[in-house]
């Protein structure tokens, strides 16, 4: 019995081209490169230029992962974009992405789950590529967080960054087995409760302002390992594969620490995690196909490879997707 599979056809990403490193942050408030690289790995990360957009980064990323793909613009028929950093209230940034690409028809919209918001999207596109309803999906992580960060708060300014990931997904007929090409299984979870851990002071309906990010880092710490191995471990048994199985784990990269604990009680091997975070800081929707865009780039992730993805944010939400590559 044959099945419906969102392959991935390429990948790509794009940057912006100032680099902020934990030296310059040193500088204006107190803290040191020291400090941050201990308690979260992070070196560098990337700030948006003046005027430059959540849908810049998105649109390069977006033609990044096209050229990897080998497909034109065009053949795109369902954009999906993940991000809480759109460049206007309304309309969705997706839809000035699918502008910028030159494509003016299908569907394109935004989707927001803070960090989890590539894998929720993602989620989102593999189940209109398995009904038949959209043939090729965009499916995009972009932020620039740095337009939401109070530059005084050293207990937030360090961790963020700006960028964006994209990848390209086809509905293909497969076997029907975990031996399928795409996307074989996805689990995404949410609970409101706790809201206060991780969020933004603002919004239009409730401050009219845009607002700061706020976060109680150690309450954040605490809940995400054992929120993240439990939606791994749902999609083991969904697929009946194991940690063993994989070839390469690409986390959602917050924070090293929290990355490798959740490594260490998966029992996934230091070798098989693909690590960003000293480069890119936390760039929340962008992290993974950010991630995913080096490794298959460095030669690492090749056709073929179980990858597995995993992912939370403020909310809270979480969540998990297994694909072969």
């Amino acid at each position: 019995m044959t099945a419906l599979r969102s392959v991935v056809l390429g990948c790509g990403s794009y940057l912006p081209e100032r680099v902020l490193t934990n030296a310059e942050l040193a500088m204006k408030i107190d803290t040191s490169d020291e400090w941050i690289v201990q308690r979260t790995g992070i070196r560098q990360r990337h700030i948006a230029a003046e005027g430059e957009f959540t849908s810049h980064l998105a649109i390069n990323a977006a033609r990044a992962a096209l050229a990897h793909a080998g497909v034109d613009a065009q053949s795109i028929d369902l954009i999906v974009l993940a991000t809480s950093t759109p460049d206007n209230t309304f309309p969705a940034t997706a839809v000035a992405v699918q502008n910028g690409l030159g494509i003016h028809h299908g569907a394109a919209f935004d989707l927001q789950a803070v960090c989890s918001g590539f894998v929720f999207a993602l989620a989102t596109a593999d189940n209109f590529l398995r009904s038949g309803a959209f043939k090729r999906a965009l499916v995009i992580g972009a932020e620039t967080f740095s337009r939401i960060l109070d530059w005084n708060d050293r207990g937030t300014c360090v961790l963020f960054g700006d960028g964006a990931g994209a990848v390209v997904l086809e509905a293909q007929r497969q076997p029907g087995t975990s031996s399928d090409r795409g996307i074989l299984t996805t689990h995404l979870r949410s609970d409101g409760r706790h809201k206060s851990k991780l969020y933004v002071d603002g919004g239009p309906s409730s401050t009219q302002t845009v607002g700061h990010l706020r976060m109680e880092g150690r309450e954040v710490f605490k809940h995400a390992v054992g929120m993240i191995t439990d939606v791994i471990v749902d999609a083991f048994e969904a697929t009946g594969l194991n940690a063993d199985d994989i070839n390469w784990f690409v986390p959602h990269q917050a924070n090293k620490r929290i990355i490798d604990a959740s490594a260490h009680k998966l029992h996934i091997a230091p070798q098989k995690v693909v690590l960003t975070v000293d480069r890119h800081g936390n760039t929340s929707a962008a992290s993974i196909p950010l991630a995913l865009a080096v490794a298959v780039a460095d030669g690492r992730i090749k056709q073929g490879d179980l990858v597995l993805l995993e992912a939370m944010g403020g909310g809270f939400t979480w969540g998990s997707a297994l694909i072969r590559w």
